[in-house]
């Protein structure tokens, strides 16, 4: 049982130090423009360090994410991660091939003058059993229709296209699914924003498709290879995960150390009591564990599947550890509005979005020998 003993009562300062400054309204898409203006987004994927099977510079991305973490809210943060580590390696990986309308959005968005969502998470299937997903796309000579739907999709209230998997014929076999590129303004496509109160900024909702008609320029790549193009580009994504894991907790054990290093309990700095400094310690040896795994995967390169799975499950646990001792730390000013509590509650998508700590912990055990081959 967590020792809460010295925790001191924290209602009398203000909480400053969960999140950065968000009073004003969050907006990605003008975010999205201006990297765009900036040249970090062609910096990422067209640097001198850039690692052809991520797609990107994991080291340009590591700093991004953590510039992004520094100074702006979560939902902000995450509705950029989503494009610059999941959709944006899949159209520029596509676009020398594909060309035509691949390319142009590829570009567009490379730019910052176009935002696409990614469409993974089906309405009609488990989250994370894609192999499940209803919405369908029928192919027919030069034409295509798509049909069903999309939730819990990132930029879905602000996208300008949307990379939409769907199944193209029966079954579960990966070869049954097909990537589109889908114009959100398409007569059939509907979007709504998701029913909660987190990730402001991220535009956060659901897709809808009713008789969606597009030529086949919009398939990405040929029709059967949606899911292995989607697998192909997961590293970049389970990669950037923890690397934003390790910076949000950097970011939350740096402005803890100096709330406990200024706060008194009768004349006495909180920083000197011991297990308060035993549980900040324990959470920043977490912190340090991530941080160390970040720096090798990019120094690395593409990681495997097992190492990918590894890296997500250490960012969601680390998260969890991590705030759960800065909330403790943190007292009652946690629970004002805008304090660690509410960053802690929104933090859990760590270990949920992109597939869940238990899932990536099962395909780990499965890795096992893998893992501790790699790691004699």
């Amino acid at each position: 049982m967590p020792d809460t003993t010295a925790v001191p009562d924290a209602t009398a300062v203000p909480d400053t130090t969960a999140a950065p400054d968000t009073t004003a309204a969050p907006d990605a898409t003008a975010l999205w423009r201006k990297l765009g203006d900036e040249g970090a987004l062609r910096d990422l994927y067209e640097g001198p360090r850039t690692d052809p099977g991520l797609g990107l510079d994991p080291f340009a991305l590591r700093d991004l994410l953590a510039s992004l973490d520094a100074g702006h809210g979560l939902g902000t943060t995450l509705g950029v991660c989503v494009q610059a580590a999941s959709a944006l390696p899949i159209l520029l990986g596509r676009r020398g091939r594909d060309g035509g309308t691949v390319a142009r959005v590829a570009e567009r968005a490379v730019a910052g003058r176009a935002v696409v969502a990614f469409a993974a998470t089906d309405a009609g299937a488990a989250g994370s059993d894609l192999t499940a997903l209803t919405t369908r796309v029928e192919l027919d000579g030069d034409e295509v229709r798509l049909d069903g739907g999309k939730q819990w999709i990132v930029n879905a209230t602000t996208a300008d296209h949307a990379l939409v998997l769907a199944r193209h014929r029966p079954g579960d076999h990966f070869t049954s699914f097909t990537l589109l590129l889908v114009p959100a303004g398409r007569d059939g496509v509907g979007r709504a924003a998701a029913p909660t109160r987190f990730f402001a900024g991220s535009g956060l909702g659901e897709l809808t498709f009713d008789g969606v008609r597009l030529d086949r320029s919009h398939v990405i790549g040929r029709p059967g290879q949606g899911l292995a193009e989607f697998a192909r580009r997961m590293a970049s994504e389970r990669l950037a995960s923890a690397l934003w894991a390790s910076a949000l907790c950097r970011r939350v054990l740096s402005d803890l150390h100096e709330r406990l290093t200024a706060r008194t309990m009768r004349d006495r700095p909180l920083w000197e009591i011991g297990s308060v400094r035993q549980r900040f310690a324990r959470a920043l040896l977490e912190q340090r564990r991530l941080d160390a795994l970040c720096e090798s995967a990019c120094r690395q390169g593409r990681p495997s599947p097992a190492q990918a799975m590894l890296l997500k499950a250490a960012g969601g646990e680390t998260v969890r550890l991590v705030l759960d001792e800065a909330a403790q730390l943190h007292g009652a000013d946690g629970f004002a509005v805008g304090g660690l509590q509410e960053l802690r509650a929104e933090a859990a998508m760590f270990g949920i979005a992109g597939g869940t700590t238990e899932t990536m912990l099962d395909g780990v055990a499965d890795h096992a020998p893998e893992l501790l081959e790699r790691a004699s």
